[in-house]
């Protein structure tokens, strides 16, 4: 078995300059280790994107039931196990997913592109009109405006939500994001519970009236898989956006390149969430004992597939660690793969197209103001803060 000391779990490491060396040096030695974590003992870590692949396709060997991600505890199993998307798998994962899907297909995207994509150009017309921002918080807009969209939101209720996700997403303390969950999760059930009376053409609604088996789900379960839903949605683009701007800031040819039209947006966009990878890891249980790569995995050891690193490996990628906005093909994990590919994966793409195709139209520069703040996460890895001033074209 061959153990390494580096725990992988450690939020401080993924923001280290040698980082790429280190996750190259780690799986020149095995694509699979044993490694520690804080709070979940030893894992096996996965590196390579090939066996990354494996582990997400093969869901009756590699178990999304006892926990999707890092964090949940030695021998613990999440509230959640068997009722949310995120903690199931198939079939029954496909049967929680149906009643959200039509909500995040290609063709509802394409009908509602041109209203993301105004609602990005006010945010940074209005962004660049203040000039110094913490673009954190300018980028966070539209996610969350989009989910008050889906949900249903009433208007007369969208600033208190869009306030509680904002502590519940933004705050600066684990205690303070907890308690604007605490906020967030009893307002979603009145929600549910009147729109299971009333139902509307809503998230909401097709979630609380959706039946499995004949039953409707219970209330609770309702939640939880709504509220992972938000927090997925406003997440996943919140720091793929602030990390892929700070990535730009720093490389203005790059920059430049996009804002003279040589490469197409929408491909870059693939390039930048493969790059950034801020869904650094899934986790998986093993079901039976089963030969990974060359080693023994036994039933019920968890397996930790690193995103980050299967997104860099050089056996997939050319020049897996440079920015390259025309890369295609671009088959990268950073949205999932399989069953559990991310339900709002081209929703997320059309939100960061816009956001990226606005700044572009409005700043012609990006001055950071302060050195950015990193989320220390190793379930959403971005940034908390980034102070700039924009230079309006």
């Amino acid at each position: 078995m061959l153990t390494t000391a580096t725990d992988l779990s450690d939020p401080e490491l993924w923001s280290r300059d040698d980082l790429p060396a280190l996750i190259d040096d780690l799986r020149g030695e095995s694509a699979v280790h044993r490694t520690p974590t804080a709070d979940d003992g030893p894992v096996w870590s996965v590196l390579s994107y090939d066996l990354a692949a494996q582990v997400l396709r093969d869901t009756a060997t590699y178990s999304s039931r006892s926990g999707s991600l890092l964090g949940t505890g030695v021998g613990k199993v999440p509230a959640g196990s068997g009722r949310m998307m995120a903690l199931s798998d198939p079939p029954l994962h496909r049967e929680l997913r149906a009643p959200a899907s039509p909500f995040f297909s290609p063709g509802r995207v394409r009908d509602t592109s041109p209203d993301i994509v105004a609602l990005a150009g006010r945010i940074f017309a209005d962004a660049v009109r203040q000039r110094t921002v913490d673009l954190v918080e300018v980028v966070s807009q539209l996610p969350l405006a989009v989910m008050c969209d889906l949900l249903g939101i009433p208007d007369s209720d969208r600033a208190m939500v869009v306030r509680v996700c904002d502590e519940a997403f933004l705050a600066p303390t684990p205690d303070r994001r907890r308690a604007g969950h605490q906020q967030l999760i009893p307002y979603l059930l009145q929600q549910v519970i009147l729109r299971r009376a009333d139902p509307g053409d809503d998230l909401v609604s097709a979630v609380a009236t959706h039946r499995v088996g004949g039953r409707l789900l219970p209330f609770e379960d309702v939640v939880l898989n709504l509220d992972n839903i938000l927090v997925g949605g406003a997440q996943t683009v919140r720091h793929t956006a602030t990390m892929s701007l700070l990535a730009l800031v720093q490389r203005p040819e790059l920059w430049q390149r996009l804002r003279d039209g040589a490469v197409e947006v929408e491909t870059a966009v693939e390039e930048l969430l493969r790059w950034t990878s801020v869904g650094l890891h899934t986790l998986r249980t093993a079901t039976r004992d089963v030969l990974l790569d060359r080693w023994r995995i036994r039933a019920g050891d968890r397996v930790a597939v690193w995103l980050w690193a299967a997104n860099h490996d050089p056996a997939v990628f050319d020049r897996p660690h440079e920015i390259v906005l025309d890369r295609t093909p671009n088959r990268h994990l950073a949205l999932g793969l399989g069953a559990h590919y991310c339900i709002g994966g081209p929703l997320a793409k059309a939100e960061l197209g816009a956001l990226f195709s606005a700044a572009l139209r409005h700043v012609a520069v990006i001055e950071p103001t302060a050195p950015p703040q990193y989320h220390r996460s190793v379930i959403n890895f971005g940034l908390d803060r980034y102070p700039v001033r924009l230079v309006p074209r």
